[in-house]
């Protein structure tokens, strides 16, 4: 008489970079959005010719550092993946809070620059403006909105060197509102 296989259980994988694979999902509809905001104010400016903003001046101080500032939270985002990838906790405690820090700044000089052009919804120029931009500072905020999460469960241990996933994902959504402020520094507030 013989005895009975035993089977064992296939050893399951652990699932890794669906966070990943969202967030840049998720983002890339955003950056398709915000294009097709920038390419139609780009267009109703080119129909409007010398009429676009004639009432109104748009300095490039506020928008030249909001430039800066973003740049810089780029840097310090990835900052915060190499800390992370490198188990080094406390450097990617500060490259996040210097990311928010930087994230804040950005925030409060678009709104700044709001109060300061004063253009208004009836101006045919006024829709467009703060289409574009408010969808930029609502992306933005979005992205703080989850660096901080990441940042709590990096609190929590949830976040290491064989785990960095959540990090990343924060790293894609913050990388892509600074790469579309590229776009929209050129074509809204330099060529004007």
């Amino acid at each position: 008489m013989t005895s009975p296989a035993i089977i064992t259980p296939a050893r399951t994988v652990p699932r890794r970079r669906e966070m990943l694979f969202g967030t840049a999902f998720a983002t890339s509809g955003v950056v398709m959005l915000l294009l097709t905001l920038v390419g139609a104010y780009v267009a109703a400016r080119n129909a409007a010719g010398a009429a676009w903003l004639e009432s109104n001046v748009i300095p490039l101080t506020q928008p030249n550092m909001q430039m800066a500032g973003l740049a810089l939270s780029a840097v310090t985002m990835q900052w915060a993946v190499y800390a992370i990838s490198n188990d080094d906790r406390t450097s990617t405690y500060v490259a996040l809070g210097a990311t928010l820090l930087l994230g804040a700044a950005f925030v409060n000089q678009t709104i700044f620059l709001w109060k300061f052009t004063a253009i208004t919804g009836d101006q045919p120029e006024g829709l467009l403006f703060y289409s574009v931009t408010g969808t930029h500072v609502a992306m933005v905020l979005a992205a703080m909105v989850f660096v901080v999460f990441v940042a709590f469960r990096a609190l929590g241990g949830q976040y290491s060197s064989r785990n960095p996933d959540g990090i990343a994902a924060a790293a894609v959504l913050w990388d892509a509102a600074v790469a579309l402020y590229v776009v929209i520094w050129v074509a809204v507030y330099i060529m004007k």
